[in-house]
């Protein structure tokens, strides 16, 4: 399962009623953070989730409202005492921005691994968890993303006794292993059936309506799209500053086939972006507009027995 907590939902600057759109995920102990605007661990505090044991932080971009409240969460890692190094995933110049920043936390008892995005699309996996940065576009080089966990057939005992595979090597197998035992070769192809639908989360901020991103978020079990604007005669504005109002985000979401849309990084002059709700339900019909720390844990289908 995948815990997923939208920290805050704010574009452009930080309100007293909305943080700045930031995004956190918990999997098998492992936390990831998207973003890292001002205010983000207050947030966290707020969820009553930790930052201690962040062990990834994609970035989609460097502007501000996506970055500055960094410095202080490092300062708050390492006075915490953490030792375990920090995995970075950004833009070109990542580490430049990074260490730019750093200035105000220079000294850190743990090491930063950078990876810096060069391609249009590029895949890391931590943990059996993967990650697809995929390029969008905005007026700076930015990034959206998505979280995969696959899962793999249902075990067949049957099947490894016709093969009469040791019974020892049926957990090992189940789990993905290879095994090779007295010139025999035992994979896991051979005990499971065929792959079960997994998990996906997408997320994508600061762009207009790309391809690439229907691409990337094709049945997403959630997706969370940025929605700047909800007055439709916002539009042009929208394709000026190379952002989304709620209804591109909706076709988006149609057109990738997801089965549940969050908007977020609401321009700070859209008081009360659930008035818009009805009118967006008509292009997408299961489209959330959340508030702060919107959280929920994506589990994996039952089986059918």
């Amino acid at each position: 399962m995948l815990d997923v907590c939208l920290l805050g939902t704010g574009g452009m600057m930080p309100l007293p009623y909305r943080a700045l759109t930031s995004l956190m995920l918990r999997y098998n102990g492992m936390n990831i953070l998207v973003d890292c605007g001002e205010g983000t661990q207050v947030s966290i505090k707020q969820q009553g989730w930790t930052v201690k044991p962040i062990d990834v932080i994609c970035f989609t971009h460097f502007h501000a409202d996506h970055i500055s409240g960094l410095p202080g969460l490092l300062l708050t890692l390492g006075n915490a005492d953490r030792t375990e190094p920090i995995t970075m995933i950004g833009p070109k110049k990542l580490g430049k921005v990074v260490n730019s920043l750093r200035v105000i936390a220079p000294e850190l008892p743990f090491d930063i691994n950078f990876i810096e995005l060069e391609e249009a699309e590029e895949s890391f996996t931590f943990n059996g968890l993967r990650i697809n940065a995929f390029r969008v576009n905005h007026n700076v080089t930015c990034y959206g993303y998505s979280f995969e966990l696959d899962r793999a057939g249902r075990f067949d005992p049957n099947r490894a006794k016709e093969q009469q595979i040791p019974l020892q090597y049926w957990g090992r197998l189940q789990k993905g292993e290879v095994i090779e035992d007295d010139g025999k070769k035992y994979t896991p192809d051979m005990v499971l059936g065929p792959a079960r639908k997994g998990l996906k989360l997408t997320y994508c901020t600061d762009t207009r309506p790309t391809e690439g991103i229907v691409k990337n978020a094709f049945r997403s079990d959630l997706f969370i799209c940025e929605g700047m604007y909800g007055e439709p005669e916002k539009l042009s504005k929208a394709k000026e500053n190379k952002h989304m109002t709620f209804y591109e985000a909706a076709k988006l979401a149609k057109e990738a086939e997801v089965e549940e849309l969050w908007l977020t990084h609401y321009s700070p002059s859209l008081v009360r972006p659930q008035d818009y709700k009805d009118e967006v339900c008509k292009i997408f019909n299961s489209t959330v507009i959340p508030k702060d720390r919107r959280t929920t844990t994506l589990v994996f289908e039952e089986d059918d027995l």
